[in-house]
């Protein structure tokens, strides 16, 4: 029966000597990560806290969230009394229109006072009464008077002649003319005073058509002051929501300039704290990390110095044997997998 010897060749001592450090310096890295805390490299502490001036952009976003409603309180209530002030100008306007048009009748009543005729309407109704009485009287009076022709006549002995008659004629003569000079005079003095009131009542009228104008003038001034005062609340109102935007305009880029300024501070913080993470961390696994370097290099070694297994079997197998064994190896690789 053939004799099988197996004989081991192991590498070089100074290989298994570098081999069994590194297994040593790998357990130990191990066994340190496994009771590592792993908090003093993990957690909230390398999150970068929010910055000052964020925080002061968010405060200012809470304070600013309707700052600009007093702007539009007070814009409302201008507007409101720009409403009520420019409601009443249409009420002067139509004061002014209705000024206007009586001063044009009081114009139009005046212009009627002027002329020949304009003294008509104002000869007192009694007038003709007044002449009437006036001259029956003076006739009574001018009769009484003839009586005392005769009587004149008989005296100057020149009763019932020629002379009588010239002196009667004389006399009814001029109390004719007396007659019609009073008549006269009462008409010129109507006409006077019938002229005299026309004359005034047109300066009365003329007077009131002036006033109704300079009152329209004053109800326009007045509508056209209301207008002004109307439009400056209107103006008054958008400058207070222009102020309101404008606020807000300016608080939202002093919360985006904090913004932009703390989320660079919060970077650079969230930097450096990163840094010292990776820090603590290759700290960490440095004693692993080397061991592991070092193992690469321990097994770069065992590649270029392989140790090997030599087996002889003496003497040489039959082929039955060969067989056999061969037979033995399979079903040892068998059961190795099943």
């Amino acid at each position: 029966m053939a004799e099988t010897t197996t004989t081991n060749v192991a590498p070089a001592t100074f290989i298994e000597g570098e081999s069994k450090l590194y297994l040593d310096e790998l357990k130990k890295a191990i066994g340190g990560l496994k009771g590592a805390d792993l908090s003093t490299i993990l957690g909230p502490q390398f999150i970068a806290d929010t910055d000052l001036l964020t925080k002061k952009a968010q405060d200012l976003a809470v304070s600013g969230v309707g700052s600009y409603q007093p702007y539009l309180q007070e814009a409302g209530r201008l507007s409101g009394l720009a409403e009520t002030t420019l409601g009443g100008v249409p009420a002067d306007i139509a004061a002014a229109r209705s000024s206007l048009g009586t001063a044009a009748e009081d114009f139009a009543a005046a212009r009627g006072m002027i002329g020949p005729e304009a003294y008509k309407q104002f000869m007192s109704p009694y007038q003709q009464d007044v002449i009437d009485t006036t001259l029956q009287e003076y006739d009574f009076q001018a009769a009484k008077g003839a009586q005392g022709v005769p009587a004149a006549a008989i005296a100057a002995g020149a009763f019932g002649g020629g002379r009588e008659g010239v002196q009667r004629a004389e006399y009814q003569s001029s109390s004719d003319r007396n007659r019609a000079g009073i008549q006269a005079q009462l008409l010129q003095q109507g006409f006077g005073q019938a002229n005299q009131l026309a004359q005034q009542a047109q300066a009365q009228r003329m007077g009131v058509g002036a006033a109704q104008a300079g009152l329209a003038g004053q109800q326009l001034g007045v509508g056209q002051s209301q207008m002004g005062l109307g439009q400056l609340y209107q103006g008054l109102g958008n400058q207070q929501i222009g102020f309101g935007q404008a606020g807000q305009g300016f608080l939202g880029k002093d919360i985006s300039a904090l913004t932009t300024l703390g989320g660079m501070n919060q970077a650079q913080n969230q930097a450096q704290l990163s840094a010292q993470q990776q820090l603590l961390s290759q700290q960490l696994y440095q004693p692993l990390t080397t061991a592991q370097q070092y193992g690469s290099g321990i097994m770069g070694l065992i590649s270029g110095y392989p140790g090997q297994t030599v087996t002889q079997t003496s003497p040489s197998p039959s082929p039955l044997q060969t067989g056999i064994s061969a037979g033995a190896t399979l079903a040892g690789l068998y059961r190795a997998f099943n």
